[in-house]
């Protein structure tokens, strides 16, 4: 990452000479003027002896103009929307009025008009009101990605119920603590999913909750559909549910009335049911489409999971506030992945990190360049692969977020400065909500100046994100987690003054001499795989049980042309009693692929500290490289199974051509 840290000596040496040469011309029209003259030479002084400053400031003008504009339209929106106190679904009422007919959804050779959409919510909506179903009750809904899915939250929300988005990944206890956390008076449940639900329904806290199966219009002609013993076909009792008019109910809901949950792993411990309000809907969507420049003109491909922010939140609200057409997928496909482009003339296109390179990866074909898209917008586009992907496939514009489901902390990089993942105006880097302060690097704490308050991080270091907090602004509020403990655990107090709150991200950035901010790290026990976060607690917890050993550590390693980091996990086994064939079935059954450890390594004892917490740091810096250390190293195996890592398979990892 070759950062601008320090001009060099012709940057400092051009920049001096236009700021004389411009200073002399304002001097032509302010000499006879004293006092202005006085106050130009002033200037010019500071400006002279600050030419990094005013390198900066001048080249970032044209950057922050253009951000700024697209803030205040954002802003008086979202001020306009919650003036009128409007709701999610009152907010798709309006839309659905300016254009019935048009498309809202494209998946595979359907089409769901917004008037589709609406009259299917009505009727989600007043079937689940006519079951008795109220305000500020949970509903969990499991199941992939269609045009339905969406639409039954939004319908819900119509009569005030909230609704869980199950990861449909989840297996088991964490399945059963996702749907235990939101506190679920009731489960919709996709057939393709029934018999995941069946693994966990015998739960003494499940077993009573009322199911809805959903299916769609292949698999009612499928022969084989059957209903799961105990639970009700949605699908087929919708059809004689009226599209009710719900405005009564709608009219009711207010801008911070919660509308979802999305889980999250946060830094510790299982899946966290992040609360989603409708204002905070609202503003992630809004803040999306007006900082990068979507328009209700453009078709967004959406190949992303629904129950995430960003296919959720950021692709589906664009339909729904902003009236733009998505095509969705069901599961993302890199072989489809521009044909699908092509077949619905996307004009824009959604990403993670990993969905780049997996196209990237894949052989070059003349679809790659075949479709009309003018943006890319997502997050996790990493500097090693950037050129590369926007030149292989002409993406003449990317767009890369960063910002967390629950928390405050966004960043927007909207002018194509590679690797980058947002910037700070430079007039108000130090008045904004968003700092990035100095830590601990072993503890990822944040260090206190000599008064207690945190110190701002120069350009260069790495440091620790963080986001004022004020509930009364859409930008900068937190609505935190369904468990109130979890949300106050990513508080820090009394950060720059007395009394004052703000959330702590989690992720390490570095920033430049024009503010651009660049990811570094995440703090705490988490670590980032396959585009998902990875909790090293609940794999250690999985692990535990499957094994019965008391001491195991999960870190994520860093592998050579590899996003993200894979997982580790070390057992302290001096007797070598485990048995892997059992291990590896224990692992497949309560975990899902992305969080399943990619490494085991066996070790006679795990080091420790003075308090004897196990370290992961010194394990971490080891990584997967055998020369460093000399215990027994397993590796995941394609058919599921962990063996003994070979040289060719080490050599593989090291040069890139493991197939990851």
């Amino acid at each position: 990452m070759n950062l601008l840290l320090e001009l060099n000596f012709k940057q400092k040496n051009a920049t001096r000479f236009f700021t004389v040469l411009g200073g002399f011309l304002i001097f032509l029209l302010i000499k006879d003027n004293a006092k202005l003259s006085l106050a130009l030479g002033a200037v010019l002084a500071l400006m002279l002896k600050n030419p990094t400053f005013v390198y900066a400031l001048v080249n970032t003008i044209p950057r922050d103009v253009v951000a700024g504009h697209r803030f205040i339209q954002m802003n008086i929106f979202i001020l306009l929307m919650e003036r009128r106190k409007w709701s999610m679904a009152r907010i798709f009422q309006e839309t659905c009025k300016k254009h019935p007919e048009k498309t809202c959804f494209l998946i595979d050779d359907r089409r769901m008009t917004f008037q589709d959409v609406e009259d299917y919510t009505n009727k989600i909506g007043g079937y689940f009101k006519d079951k008795g179903f109220r305000k500020g009750d949970c509903i969990a809904l499991l199941m992939e990605g269609r045009p339905e899915y969406p639409a039954v939250w939004l319908g819900l929300s119509k009569i005030g119920v909230i609704t869980a988005l199950i990861n449909s990944n989840l297996r088991r206890d964490t399945l059963i603590h996702s749907l235990k956390v939101a506190n679920s008076k009731a489960i919709i449940v996709g057939t393709e999913l029934v018999d995941v639900l069946k693994e966990v329904i015998d739960n003494e806290d499940l077993k009573t909750l009322p199911i809805y199966q959903f299916s769609d219009e292949e698999q009612r002609t499928n022969d084989n559909l059957v209903i799961m013993k105990g639970a009700v076909d949605l699908t087929g009792d919708l059809k004689y549910q009226k599209s009710e008019n719900l405005s009564i109910y709608i009219n009711e809901n207010k801008p911070k009335d919660k509308l979802m949950y999305i889980y999250t792993s946060g830094t510790t411990g299982l899946p966290k049911a992040a609360v989603i309000t409708n204002q905070r809907y609202l503003f992630m969507s809004t803040a999306t489409y007006h900082m990068v420049a979507i328009t209700p003109n453009d078709v967004i491909y959406n190949a992303l999971p629904l129950y995430h922010t960003a296919g959720g939140v950021v692709g589906v609200g664009m339909a729904f506030i902003h009236g733009s057409t998505i095509a969705l997928r069901k599961k993302f496909s890199v072989s489809q992945f521009w044909k699908d482009c092509i077949k619905y003339k996307a004009t824009c296109a959604q990403y993670i990190g990993e969905l780049c390179r997996y196209l990237l990866t894949a052989p070059s074909k003349p679809e790659d360049t075949q479709h009309q898209l003018r943006l890319m917008y997502g997050n996790g586009l990493r500097e090693q692969i950037w050129s590369q992907f926007t030149t292989r496939f002409n993406i003449p514009n990317i767009a890369e977020l960063y910002g967390s489901t629950e928390g405050n902390s966004n960043l927007a990089n909207v002018s194509n400065q590679v690797g980058a993942i947002g910037f700070i105006p430079m007039p108000i880097r130090h008045l904004t909500h968003l700092q990035v302060v100095r830590v601990d690097e072993e503890t990822g704490e944040p260090i206190r100046n000599a008064k207690g308050f945190c110190v701002r991080c120069n350009p260069g270091e790495t440091g620790l994100l963080i986001g004022r907090i004020d509930a009364r602004n859409a930008l900068t509020t937190y609505n935190g987690y369904a468990d109130r403990g979890a949300s106050e655990k990513k508080l820090l107090h009394n950060v720059f003054k007395k009394g004052d709150v703000f959330f702590n991200s989690g992720d390490m950035l570095v920033g430049d001499l024009l503010n651009y901010y660049y990811f570094k790290d995440r703090t705490g026990d988490t670590f980032r795989w396959r585009g998902e976060n990875v909790s090293t607690q609940e794999v250690e917890g999985i692990i535990t049980s499957v094994i019965g050993l008391q001491d195991c550590v999960v870190y994520g390693v860093e592998i050579p042309h590899v996003e993200g980091k894979a997982g580790m996990a070390a057992i302290e086994d001096p007797d070598r009693k485990i048995d892997f064939q059992h291990l590896s079935v224990g692992i497949r059954a309560s975990l899902p692929t992305y969080a399943r450890p990619l490494f085991v390594r066996v070790m006679d004892q795990i080091p420790r500290t003075s308090t004897f917490k196990m370290k992961k740091r010194d394990l971490m810096l080891e990584g997967f490289d055998m020369e460093k250390f000399k215990d027994p190293l397993y590796y995941l195996n394609s058919d599921g199974i962990y063996r003994p890592i070979t040289k060719q398979q080490f050599e593989a990892l090291k040069n890139g051509t493991a197939g990851l």
